[in-house]
């Protein structure tokens, strides 16, 4: 049977901005000028707001960000390195849409591909990348597909390594926002070609088509993203201080209009919302009775920090509640899940992360275990 703790409120210690906000007036819902988009926090995780974060629609070349994504997964497992040298196939070279301009009789690298393909958003140099790491472009795309199952993109597809139209090239803002987190998280020595604000190759100049780079410093990536049909597209992230916000806005009617729309959502997110530590990684948050082990009680925690990002004014809203199966029976080895804790905002769950053994209990001896076997029958 499962054994529920009643329920805990958790001393949050916030941040004194946090604390004085909580008499400040609720912000007002945020209305964005596009069919779908999505604000999240990089370190906690949640979801600030959002509208229609699960709607598929066409990611454009938005789809680069998981082309760089496998490049980048390929260059750490040392299956291509920056310096090799790719071979321009005449598939590459006739690419469609934005190019980088590279051709069949010059020599290029996996280097100046990557920037080709991040910050001049070029279609042949997806295609050579591609080629170059799995030998064509539908073996690519094949990879494609097994990394956003890996990392929970429900409702993505991908059927080309440039986001092309195709009747199955589909994903939704709240998958991207998942991918852009990802590359952040994944890759830190990669993630600064997002900043790079232009990039010069065969005596060609081309600028990053993502306009905050140039009006917000706090901007560092991500990814712009144009069809006729899939409207202006942006994924951008920005940092203050510790805190990083990843913005999605898909569908926007203009290049100025998803740049402003974008502004306006990380803005607001960091006007309204703050991200606190709530539990240090293993840091004992409950001991929880254990059965038939050298010792009666089990020190338990999260193998990872617990963040949460809060409306500022909600703070004191936030509870917690432990779960956790009972009889827990030793041996019991550090690190081991014996729970979880459910976490709620106003009533409504906003998080769940696993509880687990912060130590390494032994079984008892024969006496110890024969007690608590009797323990047991009666309880």
């Amino acid at each position: 049977m499962r054994r529920l703790l009643p329920l805990l409120l958790c001393a949050l210690a916030l941040p004194a901005a946090a604390q004085q906000a909580q008499f400040s007036t609720a912000p007002q819902a945020l209305s964005v000028a596009a069919t779908s988009y999505i604000l999240t926090d990089f370190q906690s995780g949640q979801t600030l707001f959002g509208e229609n974060v699960h709607e598929r629609v066409e990611p454009a070349s938005l789809t680069k960000l998981m082309t760089a994504y496998v490049v980048f997964s390929a260059l750490h497992q040392k299956r291509i390195t920056l310096t090799q040298g790719v071979a321009v196939s005449d598939r590459a070279w006739r690419a469609q849409g934005s190019r980088m301009f590279i051709e069949p009789s010059r020599a290029v690298t996996v280097d100046e591909l990557m920037r080709g393909m991040i910050v001049q958003s070029g279609n042949d140099a997806c295609i050579a990348l591609a080629e170059a790491v799995s030998g064509s472009e539908s073996a690519f795309v094949q990879i494609m597909n097994k990394e956003a199952s890996r990392l929970g993109m429900k409702n993505t597809r991908f059927a080309n390594s440039t986001g092309l139209p195709h009747a199955e090239h589909y994903s939704t803002a709240y998958d991207l926002s998942l991918l852009a987190a990802a590359m952040i998280r994944d890759f830190p020595e990669y993630y600064p070609l997002y900043s790079l604000r232009e990039y010069t190759y065969n005596k060609i100049t081309q600028a990053n088509r993502n306009r905050l780079l140039w009006l917000d410093p706090n901007v560092d990536g991500l990814k712009t993203g144009h069809t006729e049909a899939a409207g202006y597209c942006l994924i951008t992230s920005a940092k203050r201080g510790e805190r990083r916000l990843i913005s999605v806005v898909m569908g926007t009617a203009s290049d100025s209009a998803r740049a402003m729309e974008s502004q306006r959502m990380l803005n607001h997110g960091f006007q309204f919302y703050d991200t606190i530590r709530l539990y240090p990684k293993e840091k004992e948050v409950i001991a929880i009775p254990l059965w038939k082990g050298a010792q009666d009680k089990l020190r338990t925690g999260f193998g990872y920090d617990v963040y949460f990002s809060l409306p500022r004014y909600q703070a004191d809203k936030l509870k917690a509640r432990v779960e956790y199966k009972q009889p827990l029976v030793a041996p019991i080895i550090a690190g081991q899940k014996v729970g979880r804790a459910k976490f709620t905002l106003d009533g409504k769950p906003v998080a769940e992360h696993p509880l687990v053994a912060l130590e390494t209990v032994n079984s008892a001896n024969i006496f110890g275990r024969a007690w608590d076997s009797m323990r047991l029958i009666f309880n």
